[in-house]
């Protein structure tokens, strides 16, 4: 039987997302595929780096301009 199960590893064990149609003590083997590269995740540092960047609206003071473009 083949069958894919999603799982999140943590703390050295392999934690199932679903529940899994075993019986208990069922000897399987598995080939691991990350679904998602750590490298994508932008770490705290690429988060902070965006958060404080300037970015030159063309106002000198665009809290000034609040009320240019009523909705």
């Amino acid at each position: 039987m083949t069958k894919t199960i999603h799982a999140i590893y943590e703390n050295g064990v392999f934690r199932p997302i679903e529940a899994v149609d075993l019986p208990d003590h069922c000897e399987v083997e598995f080939e691991v595929r990350s679904v998602k590269e750590d490298s994508e995740r932008p770490t705290l540092d690429d988060v902070y780096s965006i958060l404080t960047t300037s970015f030159d609206g063309g106002h000198p003071d665009d809290a000034a301009n609040h009320n240019e473009h009523p909705e």
